[in-house]
């Protein structure tokens, strides 16, 4: 801790710090709530489903875009200036939104919305670490993890509630009355600090350039690879080269100008790329709940966003009981363990789910095992974090937030990529492996359609329609096994995604002691 931190009041600042956690919580469901809510908008302003499928991607793009350089602005003209022009523009965007017309101004202002709404997330880290005192930190990033977890499982239940009570526009005007209660927040609980000169002119324009537009372009591929179907499409490919080219100049860039944004030698040496790659690995495993929950409920059981979010909802109470109970281990515990401890959840949870899973499944079914990820990701991201934290040294932060937001939002979409073309595929061939045993002529096949044809009750004369009937009956009824083998295929590969995890925290070094540590440390593992 650095002398001027050391001199600051030991209370903590609370309004302050419940700004940059409701900065958290908004733009992670505001995001949630376009995926969900993504129909609906569709339908009531009249946009095609290619177009529409943008939405998301403009929004989440532009929040990657901005973290490296919100990081930056923060330390020249402070969190405080920062946090307040990206409230104006967050709300200011939203509140714009639903009287566009057509798709271009929609668009952009999903897209200045993302760039105001990316300020938020990269600066809770920080101001967790320069504005609270060290014994606050594990409740700073718990309920850091808290705010995230919990508003994606929310997001259904909100969407659902304002397009059956209110209207679909709430959507959108939802973060309004959030952004200026953040607002408010930042105005009483932030310390005004002057504008660092120096900084500005010594800013690395070309390396926060090149890795801003370099993630976007990149994440906008991955977001839009699965639907235009990956290097069959030139646009992907185009986003896939030109971003990569971009963040490859990033890094020889600042690996060689003698003043560097980011201290990218951090990421060859040390605890920060084992820690940054099990963040992924945290983020991905959390798609047990963020993906192939809904998949499976929509996909095979036929339920409605509200209905899902009746679900979901119940995922996001445990976590009431998760910060305390990680911040009593975090103070108590190598945070080595809680993030074993709580990685362990999450395989447990999704090896139980993919082995137990049948068609017939449906909200009470899944309780248990999601109640048991719940709590698991809640430890391990706040685990994960705070392992970083311990490590740190104060030159650092700015570094260690870019890479904890880029890793969170860029890992996460990898992984959730990844999982749906992985599903789509195996959805794909579970169908071809069972409709080949669906032929039309065999026996076993015929007696399927006149037993179902039966329970139709159709009278003879509709015998032609009846076997029409039928047919697109056991059609949808081989779609929903080959759906439900997908799902069962996609939980099984998250619960072997975690032996990942297990063998990165092996090699990760124990933390430091220092203000912040456990009072009780060390395990007979990689560390001393």
């Amino acid at each position: 801790m650095t002398p001027a931190a050391a001199s600051r009041p030991q209370a903590p600042p609370l309004l302050g710090l419940g700004a940059v956690l409701l900065g958290a919580f908004v733009s992670t469901l505001n995001g949630r709530l376009s995926t969900f809510g993504l129909a609906d908008i569709r339908g009531a302003m009249g946009l095609g489903f290619d177009d529409a499928a943008w939405l998301t991607t403009a929004q989440t793009a532009a929040q990657m875009m901005v973290a490296p350089l919100a990081v930056w602005a923060a330390t020249v003209f402070g969190p405080r200036r920062v946090l307040l022009a990206g409230c104006v523009v967050f709300a200011t965007a939203s509140a714009l939104a639903p009287f566009s017309r057509g798709i271009a101004p929609l668009l952009a202002l999903q897209f200045i919305g993302g760039l105001g709404s990316g300020c938020f997330m990269p600066l809770t880290i920080m101001f967790v670490l320069r504005n609270l005192p060290p014994r606050y930190w594990a409740l700073g990033i718990a309920l850091y993890a808290l705010n995230i977890e919990a508003s994606l499982n929310i997001a259904a239940s909100v969407e659902g509630f304002y397009v059956d009570r209110l209207s679909w526009q709430w959507i959108f005007w939802q973060n309004l009355p959030l952004a200026v209660a953040m607002a408010f927040c930042v105005h009483f609980g932030m310390p005004r600090e002057p504008v660092d000169r120096k900084a500005a002119r010594d800013a690395d324009w070309f390396g926060m350039a090149s890795a801003s537009l370099g993630f976007g372009l990149l994440y906008a591929a991955l977001d839009q690879g699965n639907r235009l179907d990956w290097l069959a499409s030139g646009l992907v490919v185009a986003l896939l080269v030109g971003g990569s080219s971009l963040v490859v100049a990033f890094f020889v860039h600042e690996s060689i100008t003698p003043q560097p944004w980011i201290d990218v030698r951090l990421l060859t040496r040390g605890y920060l790329p084992i820690l940054l790659l099990l963040v992924i690995e945290v983020r991905f495993a959390s798609l047990g709940t963020g993906f192939l929950v809904p998949q499976f409920l929509t996909a095979v059981r036929g339920f409605r966003p509200p209905e899902v979010g009746a679900v979901l909802l119940w995922l996001a109470l445990p976590q009431l009981v998760a910060v305390p109970l990680a911040v009593l281990l975090l103070r108590h515990v190598d945070p080595r363990w809680v993030a074993f401890t709580g990685i362990a959840m999450i395989g447990s949870a999704c090896a139980i789910t993919s082995n137990g899973l049948t068609a017939s499944w449906s909200s009470a079914d899944f309780l248990p095992t999601q109640l048991l990820q719940a709590l698991g990701q809640t430890c391990a991201i706040s685990a994960a974090i705070f392992i970083g934290v311990l490590n740190l040294k104060p030159p650092d932060i700015p570094t260690f937030s870019v890479m904890i937001q880029i890793a969170r939002l860029f890992g996460a979409e990898v992984g959730f990529a990844f999982a749906v073309t992985f599903v789509r595929t195996s959805e794909q061939l579970a169908s071809h492996v069972f409709g080949n045993h669906v032929q039309a002529g065999v026996v076993g096949t015929l007696a399927r359609l006149q037993g179902i044809g039966a329970g139709l009750g159709v009278a003879p004369q509709g015998a032609g329609a009846a076997l029409a009937r039928s047919a697109a009956l056991l059609a949808q009824a081989v779609r929903t096994q080959a759906n439900l083998q997908a799902c069962i295929e996609g939980f099984g590969l998250i619960a072997a995604s975690t032996a990942l995890a297990f063998w990165l925290l092996l090699a990760l070094d124990a933390p430091p002691k220092g203000p912040a540590s456990p009072h009780v440390l060390r395990w007979r593992g990689g560390g001393t």
